[in-house]
Protein backbone atom coordinates (compact mmCIF):
# COMPACT_ATOMS: atom_id res chain seq x y z
CA UNK A 1 0.00 0.00 0.00
CA UNK A 2 1.10 3.32 -0.70
CA UNK A 3 3.27 5.13 1.92
CA UNK A 4 3.52 1.66 3.91
CA UNK A 5 6.72 0.56 2.09
CA UNK A 6 9.12 -1.24 4.28
CA UNK A 7 12.01 -0.41 2.10
CA UNK A 8 15.02 1.63 3.86
CA UNK A 9 15.85 4.92 2.80
CA UNK A 10 12.55 5.30 0.77
CA UNK A 11 11.07 8.98 0.84
CA UNK A 12 7.76 8.04 1.36
CA UNK A 13 6.11 11.73 1.02
CA UNK A 14 6.45 14.54 -1.39
CA UNK A 15 7.19 17.29 1.14
CA UNK A 16 10.53 18.89 0.99
CA UNK A 17 12.06 20.55 3.93
CA UNK A 18 13.01 23.68 4.94
CA UNK A 19 13.60 25.77 2.26
CA UNK A 20 17.29 28.72 2.53
CA UNK A 21 15.55 31.65 2.06
CA UNK A 22 17.67 34.55 -0.43
CA UNK A 23 18.44 36.36 3.03
CA UNK A 24 16.97 39.41 1.01
CA UNK A 25 19.56 39.13 -2.01
CA UNK A 26 16.83 39.03 -4.85
CA UNK A 27 15.35 41.82 -2.74
CA UNK A 28 17.77 44.04 -3.17
CA UNK A 29 18.79 42.74 -6.89
CA UNK A 30 15.21 44.39 -7.96
CA UNK A 31 16.29 48.04 -6.63
CA UNK A 32 17.34 50.49 -9.16
CA UNK A 33 20.40 51.60 -9.59
CA UNK A 34 19.70 55.19 -9.75
CA UNK A 35 20.07 57.26 -13.70
CA UNK A 36 22.60 55.91 -16.44
CA UNK A 37 25.61 58.27 -15.92
CA UNK A 38 27.06 60.67 -18.49
CA UNK A 39 28.87 58.74 -21.53
CA UNK A 40 32.32 60.46 -20.15
CA UNK A 41 31.59 59.04 -16.76
CA UNK A 42 30.81 54.97 -18.36
CA UNK A 43 33.94 52.60 -17.78
CA UNK A 44 35.11 51.56 -21.41
CA UNK A 45 32.98 54.29 -23.37
CA UNK A 46 34.48 56.02 -26.47
CA UNK A 47 33.67 59.67 -24.62
CA UNK A 48 35.42 58.47 -21.63
CA UNK A 49 38.54 58.12 -23.41
CA UNK A 50 38.23 61.08 -25.26
CA UNK A 51 37.55 62.65 -21.66
CA UNK A 52 40.11 61.67 -19.87
CA UNK A 53 43.11 62.38 -22.80
CA UNK A 54 41.98 66.06 -22.30
CA UNK A 55 41.85 65.88 -18.80
CA UNK A 56 45.93 64.47 -19.24
CA UNK A 57 46.38 67.33 -21.97
CA UNK A 58 44.48 70.20 -19.42
CA UNK A 59 46.64 68.68 -16.76
CA UNK A 60 50.08 69.40 -18.22
CA UNK A 61 49.09 72.66 -19.08
CA UNK A 62 50.56 75.44 -16.59
CA UNK A 63 47.91 75.63 -14.04
CA UNK A 64 45.75 78.76 -13.86
CA UNK A 65 46.38 81.29 -11.57
CA UNK A 66 44.12 82.07 -8.57
CA UNK A 67 42.09 84.88 -8.99
CA UNK A 68 40.71 85.42 -12.79
CA UNK A 69 43.16 86.96 -14.20
CA UNK A 70 42.79 88.65 -17.49
CA UNK A 71 43.35 85.32 -20.50
CA UNK A 72 43.19 82.73 -17.87
CA UNK A 73 40.63 80.32 -16.57
CA UNK A 74 39.84 80.22 -12.75
CA UNK A 75 39.84 76.68 -10.70
CA UNK A 76 36.92 76.53 -7.55
CA UNK A 77 38.27 73.78 -5.71
CA UNK A 78 36.10 71.01 -3.27
CA UNK A 79 32.97 69.79 -3.18
CA UNK A 80 31.00 72.44 -0.99
CA UNK A 81 32.58 75.36 -3.19
CA UNK A 82 31.59 73.68 -6.68
CA UNK A 83 28.51 72.80 -5.42
CA UNK A 84 27.83 76.38 -4.82
CA UNK A 85 29.13 77.73 -7.73
CA UNK A 86 27.02 75.77 -9.85
CA UNK A 87 23.89 76.87 -7.30
CA UNK A 88 24.78 80.30 -7.90
CA UNK A 89 24.86 80.10 -11.50
CA UNK A 90 28.87 81.24 -12.03
CA UNK A 91 30.22 80.21 -15.35
CA UNK A 92 31.57 77.26 -16.14
CA UNK A 93 33.28 75.28 -19.38
CA UNK A 94 34.42 71.82 -17.31
CA UNK A 95 33.70 69.76 -14.54
CA UNK A 96 36.22 67.62 -13.82
CA UNK A 97 35.81 64.46 -11.63
CA UNK A 98 37.75 62.27 -9.46
CA UNK A 99 38.19 58.31 -10.96
CA UNK A 100 36.42 56.11 -8.89
CA UNK A 101 35.51 58.65 -6.76
CA UNK A 102 33.22 58.01 -3.75
CA UNK A 103 30.18 59.17 -4.42
CA UNK A 104 28.01 61.75 -1.61
CA UNK A 105 25.22 63.97 -1.83
CA UNK A 106 27.51 67.33 -2.75
CA UNK A 107 28.56 64.80 -5.90
CA UNK A 108 25.64 63.90 -6.94
CA UNK A 109 24.21 67.36 -7.09
CA UNK A 110 27.17 68.60 -8.66
CA UNK A 111 26.53 66.25 -11.94
CA UNK A 112 22.95 66.87 -11.97
CA UNK A 113 23.44 70.84 -11.79
CA UNK A 114 26.06 70.81 -14.57
CA UNK A 115 23.93 68.20 -16.59
CA UNK A 116 20.86 70.46 -15.58
CA UNK A 117 22.78 74.00 -17.25
CA UNK A 118 23.64 72.26 -20.37
CA UNK A 119 27.46 73.79 -21.83
CA UNK A 120 29.27 72.39 -19.06
CA UNK A 121 31.46 69.25 -20.07
CA UNK A 122 32.12 66.26 -17.67
CA UNK A 123 35.40 64.98 -17.80
CA UNK A 124 36.76 61.87 -15.50
CA UNK A 125 40.59 62.23 -14.51
CA UNK A 126 42.74 60.22 -12.24
CA UNK A 127 43.62 61.60 -8.79
CA UNK A 128 47.38 62.48 -9.84
CA UNK A 129 46.11 64.49 -12.47
CA UNK A 130 43.66 66.40 -10.40
CA UNK A 131 46.43 67.25 -7.96
CA UNK A 132 48.39 68.77 -10.66
CA UNK A 133 45.88 70.56 -12.05
CA UNK A 134 45.05 72.27 -8.64
CA UNK A 135 48.77 72.07 -7.63
CA UNK A 136 47.98 70.00 -4.49
CA UNK A 137 45.02 71.49 -3.29
CA UNK A 138 42.36 69.45 -1.22
CA UNK A 139 39.63 69.10 -4.72
CA UNK A 140 37.93 66.09 -2.75
CA UNK A 141 37.42 64.69 -6.01
CA UNK A 142 35.92 67.80 -7.42
CA UNK A 143 37.10 70.65 -10.19
CA UNK A 144 35.29 72.97 -11.73
CA UNK A 145 36.88 75.37 -14.47
CA UNK A 146 35.55 79.42 -15.18
CA UNK A 147 36.50 80.78 -17.86
CA UNK A 148 38.01 84.58 -18.03
CA UNK A 149 35.32 87.16 -17.49
CA UNK A 150 34.73 89.53 -20.23
CA UNK A 151 35.29 92.94 -18.78
CA UNK A 152 33.45 95.64 -20.74
CA UNK A 153 34.75 99.05 -21.70
CA UNK A 154 34.00 102.20 -19.17
CA UNK A 155 32.38 103.98 -22.05
CA UNK A 156 30.30 101.17 -22.57
CA UNK A 157 28.60 101.73 -19.46
CA UNK A 158 27.69 105.55 -20.63
CA UNK A 159 26.25 103.57 -23.95
CA UNK A 160 23.76 101.39 -21.56
CA UNK A 161 22.64 104.28 -19.83
CA UNK A 162 22.29 106.75 -23.15
CA UNK A 163 20.34 103.36 -24.28
CA UNK A 164 17.60 103.18 -21.75
CA UNK A 165 17.06 107.06 -21.90
CA UNK A 166 18.13 107.40 -18.21
CA UNK A 167 20.99 109.69 -16.53
CA UNK A 168 24.36 107.19 -16.40
CA UNK A 169 24.90 105.73 -12.39
CA UNK A 170 28.24 104.31 -12.37
CA UNK A 171 30.19 103.14 -9.53
CA UNK A 172 33.88 103.07 -9.69
CA UNK A 173 36.35 101.26 -6.71
CA UNK A 174 39.84 102.51 -6.16
CA UNK A 175 41.68 100.23 -4.20
CA UNK A 176 39.33 97.46 -3.41
CA UNK A 177 40.73 94.08 -2.94
CA UNK A 178 38.42 91.79 -1.91
CA UNK A 179 36.43 89.96 -4.81
CA UNK A 180 33.40 89.56 -1.73
CA UNK A 181 33.30 93.40 -1.80
CA UNK A 182 33.25 93.45 -5.90
CA UNK A 183 30.41 91.23 -5.20
CA UNK A 184 28.29 92.98 -3.43
CA UNK A 185 28.84 96.23 -5.03
CA UNK A 186 27.51 94.49 -8.70
CA UNK A 187 24.75 93.76 -6.19
CA UNK A 188 24.04 97.01 -4.99
CA UNK A 189 24.22 98.47 -8.74
CA UNK A 190 22.27 95.61 -10.06
CA UNK A 191 19.14 96.60 -7.26
CA UNK A 192 19.14 100.32 -7.30
CA UNK A 193 19.18 100.62 -11.63
CA UNK A 194 22.30 101.39 -11.95
CA UNK A 195 24.60 101.01 -15.37
CA UNK A 196 27.64 99.14 -14.15
CA UNK A 197 30.46 99.04 -11.94
CA UNK A 198 34.46 100.25 -12.82
CA UNK A 199 37.48 98.83 -11.50
CA UNK A 200 40.83 99.28 -12.29
CA UNK A 201 42.89 96.71 -13.90
CA UNK A 202 46.35 96.41 -11.55
CA UNK A 203 45.43 95.89 -7.38
CA UNK A 204 41.64 95.75 -7.32
CA UNK A 205 39.51 92.29 -7.06
CA UNK A 206 38.30 90.95 -10.51
CA UNK A 207 35.19 89.47 -11.48
CA UNK A 208 36.40 85.60 -9.90
CA UNK A 209 33.84 82.76 -8.93
CA UNK A 210 33.50 84.61 -5.47
CA UNK A 211 32.32 87.91 -7.02
CA UNK A 212 30.11 85.87 -9.15
CA UNK A 213 29.07 84.15 -6.10
CA UNK A 214 28.46 87.02 -3.89
CA UNK A 215 26.66 89.04 -6.77
CA UNK A 216 24.25 86.21 -5.92
CA UNK A 217 23.54 85.68 -10.24
CA UNK A 218 23.69 89.57 -10.99
CA UNK A 219 26.67 90.12 -12.50
CA UNK A 220 24.87 88.34 -15.62
CA UNK A 221 23.28 91.42 -16.13
CA UNK A 222 25.04 94.12 -14.87
CA UNK A 223 28.87 95.17 -16.76
CA UNK A 224 32.27 95.52 -14.71
CA UNK A 225 34.17 97.50 -17.04
CA UNK A 226 38.16 97.03 -16.74
CA UNK A 227 40.13 101.06 -17.03
CA UNK A 228 43.96 100.87 -17.11
CA UNK A 229 43.81 104.44 -15.25
CA UNK A 230 41.25 104.96 -12.82
CA UNK A 231 41.98 108.24 -12.88
CA UNK A 232 41.68 109.24 -16.56
CA UNK A 233 38.48 107.38 -17.17
CA UNK A 234 36.77 109.67 -14.48
CA UNK A 235 38.63 112.56 -15.90
CA UNK A 236 36.63 111.10 -19.22
CA UNK A 237 33.65 110.97 -17.38
CA UNK A 238 33.70 114.45 -16.34
CA UNK A 239 33.98 115.44 -20.03
CA UNK A 240 30.68 113.36 -20.45
CA UNK A 241 28.87 115.47 -18.70
CA UNK A 242 28.82 113.20 -15.16
CA UNK A 243 29.20 114.36 -11.79
CA UNK A 244 32.08 112.12 -9.68
CA UNK A 245 31.20 111.97 -5.69
CA UNK A 246 33.56 110.21 -3.67
CA UNK A 247 33.06 108.41 -0.50
CA UNK A 248 35.22 109.80 2.13
CA UNK A 249 34.95 109.95 6.08
CA UNK A 250 35.96 113.58 6.57
CA UNK A 251 34.24 114.70 3.20
CA UNK A 252 32.28 117.82 3.28
CA UNK A 253 28.86 116.72 2.85
CA UNK A 254 26.52 114.68 4.26
CA UNK A 255 25.55 112.02 1.54
CA UNK A 256 21.83 112.56 2.29
CA UNK A 257 22.12 116.38 1.75
CA UNK A 258 24.37 116.00 -1.63
CA UNK A 259 22.33 117.42 -4.10
CA UNK A 260 24.12 116.29 -7.30
CA UNK A 261 23.49 112.90 -6.90
CA UNK A 262 19.98 113.84 -8.83
CA UNK A 263 22.19 113.76 -11.97
CA UNK A 264 24.38 112.09 -13.93
CA UNK A 265 27.29 110.69 -11.30
CA UNK A 266 29.81 108.00 -10.79
CA UNK A 267 30.06 106.96 -7.49
CA UNK A 268 33.46 106.50 -6.53
CA UNK A 269 34.56 104.09 -3.38
CA UNK A 270 37.63 103.19 -1.99
CA UNK A 271 38.99 100.54 0.32
CA UNK A 272 38.15 100.17 4.32
CA UNK A 273 40.99 100.56 5.57
CA UNK A 274 43.13 102.97 3.50
CA UNK A 275 39.87 104.82 1.57
CA UNK A 276 40.78 106.96 -1.59
CA UNK A 277 43.98 107.24 -2.84
CA UNK A 278 45.55 111.08 -3.31
CA UNK A 279 45.04 111.56 -6.74
CA UNK A 280 41.72 109.65 -7.34
CA UNK A 281 40.48 112.05 -4.58
CA UNK A 282 41.59 115.05 -6.17
CA UNK A 283 40.01 113.85 -9.26
CA UNK A 284 36.53 114.03 -7.41
CA UNK A 285 34.24 117.07 -8.01
CA UNK A 286 32.59 116.51 -4.49
CA UNK A 287 33.79 114.15 -1.01
CA UNK A 288 30.66 113.06 0.96
CA UNK A 289 30.80 111.49 4.14
CA UNK A 290 27.75 108.60 5.55
CA UNK A 291 26.90 109.77 9.02
CA UNK A 292 27.50 106.91 11.72
CA UNK A 293 25.84 107.81 14.79
CA UNK A 294 26.61 104.28 16.19
CA UNK A 295 30.54 105.73 16.59
CA UNK A 296 31.66 102.91 13.74
CA UNK A 297 34.90 104.51 11.89
CA UNK A 298 33.97 102.90 8.81
CA UNK A 299 32.20 100.94 6.35
CA UNK A 300 33.28 97.90 3.68
CA UNK A 301 33.02 98.70 0.15
CA UNK A 302 29.81 96.63 -0.47
CA UNK A 303 27.72 98.47 2.08
CA UNK A 304 29.09 101.66 1.78
CA UNK A 305 28.40 102.14 -1.97
CA UNK A 306 24.72 100.55 -0.98
CA UNK A 307 23.58 103.55 1.60
CA UNK A 308 25.26 106.01 -1.32
CA UNK A 309 22.84 104.47 -4.22
CA UNK A 310 20.05 104.47 -2.24
CA UNK A 311 20.11 108.02 -1.58
CA UNK A 312 20.74 108.17 -5.58
CA UNK A 313 17.18 106.66 -5.85
CA UNK A 314 15.43 108.91 -3.14
CA UNK A 315 16.91 112.37 -4.51
CA UNK A 316 16.02 111.17 -8.16
CA UNK A 317 12.35 110.55 -7.44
Amino acid sequence: MAGNSQRRNRRTANKKGATVGSGGKRRRALEGKGPTPPAEMRKGHAKQRVAQARAKQAARRPAPRRGGGKGTNELVVGRNPVVEALREGVPAIMLYVQQFIDSDERVREALKLAADRGGIHLMEAPRPELDRMTNGLNHQGLVLQVPPYEYAHPEDLLDAAAEEGQDPLIVALDGVTDPRNLGAVVRSVSAFGGHGVVVPERRAAGMTAGAWKTSAGTAARTPVARATNLTRALEAYKKAGLMVVGLDADGDTEVQNAEVLDGPVVIVAGSEGKGLSRLVAETCDVLVRIPMPGGAESLNAGVATGVVLYEVVRHRS
